[in-house]
């Protein structure tokens, strides 16, 4: 049993891992992607991504400590040339593994591994990072609904063929003529005479 031991050996010898390991990190750096295996990619990446942490100091000391590893000057030239600059700003992670299904001779488990920084199709579809605001208070304001531009014209037409309809009726409807009030002559009151009384004259004449 492999209690306790992190190294997957690959199934070969020390000196044949250590050189798989290096043309392949070669490969990735000039290619800035290969297809492995699953198991191939995870020990690769404990491998390469110490050697693109040191090329962030571009040094004589640091070119030959990645050179030892490599065996490459055309790589070695690349990785501190044009992959230190992208990777400048990132602490650590700067390979990514995607799966791509299993091998149908052996059924081993494949994948992609590629560098985070030269994948030009997932860094343009990166949304930019939100702008945190602060709500100073707790009490929620109350929505002030606008009228839009559309329904406000509509209104206003509206409001216009309204008017003009009352105006036409008004002016359809002529008012009714005053006619100057004239004063009727009153009745005249006859004095009223007393006729004589045919009694009283009989009794004056007896």
């Amino acid at each position: 049993m492999r209690h306790g031991k992190k190294v997957n050996h690959l199934g070969r010898t020390s000196a044949h891992r250590k050189a798989m390991l290096s043309n392949m990190a070669t490969s990735l750096i000039l290619h800035k992607r290969i297809n492995t295996t699953l198991a191939k990619a995870k020990a690769l990446r404990s491998y390469v991504e110490p050697l693109i942490t040191r090329s962030k100091d571009d040094s004589t000391h640091s070119r030959r400590m990645v050179f030892s590893y490599l065996q490459s000057k055309e790589a070695v030239s690349m990785l501190f040339r044009d992959v230190a600059v992208k990777v400048a700003a990132r602490p650590g992670g700067y390979t990514r593994i995607l799966k791509t299904g299993n091998r149908l001779g052996d059924n081993a488990e494949m994948c992609m591994m590629e560098l985070v920084d030269f994948n030009e199709a997932m860094l343009a579809t990166k949304e930019a990072p939100k702008v945190k605001t602060t709500r100073r208070s707790r009490v929620p304001k109350a929505k002030v609904e606008t009228p839009k531009a559309d329904t406000k014209a509509k209104a206003e037409e509206a409001k216009a063929e309204t008017k003009a309809k009352a105006e036409e009726a008004k002016a359809e409807t002529p008012k009714a003529e005053t006619k100057p009030q004239v004063e009727e002559p009153k009745a005249e009151t006859k004095p009223q005479v007393e006729e004589p009384n045919d009694d009283a004259n009989a009794e004056n004449n007896g």
